[in-house]
């Protein structure tokens, strides 16, 4: 690779100013100054390159080397990956622990994956078989929870088969096969390079009919988001973000999760490296981190890496989506992203737009969400995989006009609106259930009549619209009181209270309701629905509103989502029909009083 030698001749902050750099290009990796930091060129005019650096710049001087590599910023993509934890430019921060001893210093390298450690490879193919752009060659047990499919990198030529290792242990450095195209032979690697500014291609998109499975009610049964769908989740501080995404984490039925700590507080991101090992996957009991990659750049590291950790992490699991695997990847926060673009732009003395962010942020926010999707894959066999995208978003002071959460809103389909009135009162997940939405509620709609229950869309309206007439009476309520109100009415109140506590409200910590299996939630808001109509009617057959308020069902009714297991569904089917022997009751005693005067 032809390279390019320059000098510094100016430093602010991450980003520096090189001449001599004529034939360098954009995008391409340089070393900086004597101890050879990572760079990026991200502005050329004449032989004058801008360079993010994506390391700590103290000390850099004038008249420094910098030295281009011909190549853009990649990551290595393959084996080792899983049960990962790396920085923004994919180095291995455990790796770096070892050498660095305590603190991160500066120049220090470390290879992107185990370049040591073997892994048994069993091949697919045959020798003087046809190969291409995404075909599979063989497989690597990489966790008991995932099988790496070793594939020909998707910008390799057409081409036939001429060697094909045996099953045996590699490292990945090793060739396991080779491919003969009119270019020459090109030997395969159980790893490949890919530029992560560049997304990786696929067949043809898949319609979001299929729903990601969160666990969390007010996001599976109110606002869900499909497999390969978008969704922002922004808040101010304190309203519960980064809870929630660990929740998406830990609990989401995607095969392969990506956790992009992006900016956020230090304390916060090291609860996630202690606390993710220790976790067990729901489905298999086995740790977590088997289908875990962390990527944490925590606000005190350095800012150009932050930039850089968004499309490190996004190309990373687009890799795993190529496998035929569904893959969730969080990014908590791109505000702080954003924060960084504002810098970096600061420092190249470009116009900034609104609030100081540079002009293109609307574009390059579009160039992270546009990579999610679900897709049929490039090369053979067919497989169809998925990336969905959640993107945590910090607005100053909670106001969702700012421009970072109304370019995101403008590329996302699902929102997730956090509301600091609902922490404040201690009511979690504070998602507001009035200014949330999803788009995809029609489009998954017939994956729930078919493989949980044909009830769904149904009971999901009436409980909702429960809650938007609740939010309409409290106005009335805030004007003119309570008693204004006719019986039919304060009746709305309770029941969306009722299902404010009972359904909505989910503790992150409770043994049973972390999680709520898809089954259990039609089962809970069922009840809530059947109880307002049962008390409609009972209204409209003369029971006075203060008995049915006094009915000692409605406590259980409310705690049902802790008290009764995920796996004893039919004890929600028994208190159903106690609720139902209440409401008989309180008739037939409503009769013999109207008897007996």
């Amino acid at each position: 690779m032809k390279t390019t030698r320059g000098k510094i001749i100016w430093v602010a902050g991450p980003a520096v100013k090189a001449d001599g750099m004529m034939g360098a290009k954009m995008y391409e990796t340089v070393y900086v100054g004597e101890q050879r930091l990572i760079g990026e060129i991200i502005k050329l005019t004449g032989d004058v390159a801008f360079i993010q650096v994506y390391e700590n710049t103290s000390g850099l001087r004038p008249g420094e080397p910098v030295e281009s590599t011909g190549s853009p910023l990649s990551v290595s993509l393959g084996p080792g990956m899983l049960g990962s934890i790396y920085d923004g430019v994919q180095r291995p921060l455990d790796v770096i622990g070892r050498i660095a001893g305590g603190f991160i210093k500066r120049g220090i390298k470390a290879d992107q994956l185990p370049m040591d450690k073997k892994w048994r490879f069993i091949p697919l193919v045959k020798k003087g078989e046809e190969a291409g752009p995404g075909d599979i060659l063989g497989e690597v047990p990489e966790t008991p929870l995932i099988t790496s499919k070793v594939m020909v990198p998707p910008d390799a030529r057409h081409g036939k088969l001429t060697y094909v290792a045996p099953e045996s242990d590699y490292v990945v450095d090793d060739v396991v096969a080779e491919i003969e195209t009119k270019d020459g032979k090109q030997p395969l690697k159980l790893y490949h390079r890919w530029p992560v500014r560049r997304p990786r291609p696929f067949s043809r998109r898949l319609d979001p009919e299929v729903p990601t499975i969160t666990g969390q009610r007010v996001l599976d049964t109110f606002f869900p988001i499909s497999k390969g769908g978008t969704a922002c989740i922004p808040g101010a501080f304190g309203t519960g973000k980064t809870v929630t995404l660990h929740q998406l984490a830990k609990w989401s039925d995607a095969k392969v999760i990506f956790h992009v700590g992006c900016g956020e507080r230090g304390n916060e991101e090291s609860e996630v490296l202690t606390e993710f090992p220790h976790l067990k996957d729901p489905a298999t009991g086995r740790p977590l981190m088997e289908r875990t990659v962390l990527i944490a750049n925590t606000s005190n590291m350095p800012v150009a890496a932050r930039e850089a950790s968004i499309y490190t992490g996004v190309t990373m699991a687009e890799y795993f989506r190529d496998m035929g695997y569904d893959v969730l990847l969080v990014a908590d926060s791109t505000s702080r992203w954003a924060e960084a673009l504002r810098e970096i732009s600061g420092r190249l003395e470009e116009m900034p737009a609104e609030e100081g962010y540079p002009s293109y942020l609307a574009s390059r926010l579009a160039e992270f969400y546009e990579r999610a999707g679900r897709v049929v894959n490039i090369g053979k066999p067919e497989r169809v995989g998925s990336v969905s995208l959640v993107g945590a978003v910090s607005p100053p002071g909670g106001d969702f006009t700012e421009p970072v959460t109304t370019h995101t809103m403008r590329f996302i389909r699902t929102f997730w609106a956090l509301d600091a009135n609902l922490a404040y009162t201690r009511h979690y997940p504070a998602i507001n259930w009035i200014t949330s939405y999803s788009a995809y509620v029609e489009t998954v709609r017939k994956w729930w009549a078919e493989n949980v229950s044909p009830d769904w869309y149904d009971l999901r309206f009436q409980a909702y619209r429960l809650l938007q007439r609740e939010a309409d009476l409290l106005e009335l309520v805030r004007l003119l009181g309570p008693e204004a109100l006719p019986d039919e009415e304060k009746l709305i109140l309770d029941v969306a209270r009722m299902i404010r506590e009972g359904f909505l409200q989910q503790s992150a910590y409770d043994e049973v309701d972390s999680y709520c299996p898809p089954p259990k939630q039609v089962k809970l808001i069922s009840l809530f629905v059947k109880f307002h109509k049962l008390a409609e009617e009972a209204l409209r057959r003369g029971v006075p509103l203060k008995e049915i308020r006094a009915m000692t069902i409605i406590p259980k009714l409310i705690r049902a989502k802790y008290e009764i297991p995920n796996n004893r569904l039919d004890l929600i089917s028994e208190l159903e029909k106690a609720m139902v022997e209440s409401f008989e009751r309180l008739l037939l005693t409503e009769k013999a009083e109207v008897k007996v005067a």
